[in-house]
């Protein structure tokens, strides 16, 4: 037997066989091609976000004109509020404010914030903020494309397919520049796409980057873990753990040693935090469940419920009757922890993206659920509008009767139109969990499988055999009972 075969006979995808083997399903060949496509097509859409937010920007960025228009960034007024125009250094440096005294973002995007900082020096005081701003963008573009180009290469032969779901998708003209999402976003495609090329080690010191910039890409330990064990691929899985703690750590440790109340911060904000809008909480504690406001059980609920999901996640991987992709089961997890958070900020539909586009590149539900988010990105600034107004807002009828007439809500939205709005989003999310779902446990009803595909984003899984499979071990626990 050759050293690049298993004992049941397949080529073991853990030992190289050659270029043919570095590649998923000769990807690179193809994106090559399709690199100045996708590349145009996704800075035309950035270039259009971009304009999406001029109406605001030429204000000021006002609170009002960015409600009514849904020209919102956190990043213009973070400039000010967080001490950046002070050149004060997030983490090492405090500022004042009542909720927190150090920047509340993990610590990538912290330097992210810095590191334009100290590009945008060379302007005047006054124009500073808005160079702030601009150089952000002008990165959060760059960092767009990377995450289409990183999707499509691990999308195999549907590269061009799933590069233009991310790259002409509404959400990310309209939410790219609201936050720093972006950077963690397109960290997680290019681990995916290291993985996809069998380099787990890189891939893991991608994610550990990723995390570094956002928590929820942690959250994408479990699947491989699980498609790892099912495969026995343990190889592999090593070489990915150790990636991603050792350049999490890269990362953090400095912060953590020289700044530790700074690094602390958003930890300690995270779990202090309250109902924020867009959970399904805001509007359960509306509803008969007033007790979830209280935090310690908010935490204890939203985590409670995570954790059953991840399980339940974790029982459907190893005993599905094929082994699920890899960005079905990251699509899965990543969707029951957005579920019952606390907070579901508009700009989250960019973690989400990619990992549809790998999991589920079929148009129908894909565009109800971009119907569904876009509702909601109006529904929320048309909500805060009313609110930060102190008026009682439009209903949905009242709203409907506006939009038909060309004209926008110039005084908001109502509570009831707003939970419309939430609850958009909210089911077409839990729509493309079940049809994921139903893929999995229907193997021959998923899109790239019927092309003859494996799993083209696996990497070391792609073809792998099973070595592990829980039914199986139940089947034979039974019949070792029965003997």
């Amino acid at each position: 037997m050759s050293p690049s075969s298993s004992a049941d006979g397949y080529a073991d995808p853990e030992v190289s066989a050659g270029p043919a083997a570095s590649t998923p399903s000769g990807a690179g060949g193809r994106l090559r091609g399709l690199v100045p496509v996708l590349t145009g097509v996704t800075s035309l859409v950035c270039l259009l976000g971009w304009l999406q937010k001029q109406p605001c920007a030429t204000a000021g960025f006002d609170f009002v004109r960015t409600t009514t228009h849904g020209c919102y960034t956190d990043i213009y007024p973070l400039y000010f509020v967080r001490g950046l125009n002070e050149n004060k250094i997030p983490y090492f440096d405090s500022f004042a404010g009542d909720s927190f005294r150090y920047v509340e973002y993990p610590v990538l995007s912290g330097a992210f914030m810095q590191v334009v900082n100290w590009l945008v020096q060379p302007f005047g005081a006054d124009a500073r903020g808005m160079a702030f701003y601009n150089v952000t963008v002008v990165l959060l573009a760059v960092l767009a494309v990377v995450t289409v180009l990183a999707t499509a290469y691990a999308a195999g032969r549907r590269s061009l397919r799933a590069g233009l779901m991310v790259a002409l998708s509404p959400s990310l003209l309209l939410t790219a520049y609201i936050n720093w999402d972006l950077l963690a976003v397109g960290l997680t495609a290019l681990a995916v796409a290291a993985w996809s090329r069998r380099r787990p080690a890189l891939a893991g010191v991608l994610l550990g980057l990723a995390i570094a910039a956002k928590f929820y890409p942690a959250l994408f330990l479990w699947p491989f873990v699980l498609l790892c064990v099912r495969t026995g691929r343990w190889r592999a899985m090593g070489r990915l753990l150790l990636g991603t703690a050792a350049s999490w750590l890269a990362v953090n440790l400095p912060v953590m040693l020289f700044a530790w109340d700074g690094w602390l911060t958003f930890y300690s904000f995270s779990r202090t935090r309250g109902i924020d809008w867009g959970s399904i909480f805001f509007i359960l504690q509306d509803h008969g469940l007033e007790g979830v406001a209280e935090r310690d059980q908010l935490n204890l609920v939203g985590t409670g419920t995570f954790a059953l999901l991840a399980l339940a996640i974790g029982v459907l991987a190893l005993a599905a009757p094929r082994r699920p992709r890899l960005p079905q089961l990251m699509l899965l997890v990543l969707i029951a922890f957005m579920l019952p958070n606390k907070v579901w900020s508009p700009q989250y539909v960019l973690w989400l993206l990619p990992l549809v586009a790998l999991a589920r590149p079929r148009l129908p539900a894909y565009l109800l659920w971009q119907a569904g988010e876009i509702v909601y990105f109006f529904g929320i600034w048309w909500y805060l509008l009313s609110v930060s107004l102190r008026v009682d807002g439009a209903g949905l009828s009242g709203t409907l009767s506006t939009l038909l007439g060309f004209d926008l809500p110039t005084e908001g939205i109502d509570t009831n139109a707003y939970y419309v709005a939430l609850l958009a989003r909210f089911v077409t999310v839990l729509l493309l969990a079940a049809l994921v779902v139903r893929d999995i446990l229907r193997p021959s009803g998923d899109a790239v499988r019927a092309d003859g595909d494996d799993d083209p984003a696996g990497g070391v899984l792609d073809k792998a055999p099973d070595t592990f499979r829980l039914s199986r071990r139940l089947g034979t626990l039974r019949t070792l009972k029965t003997a």
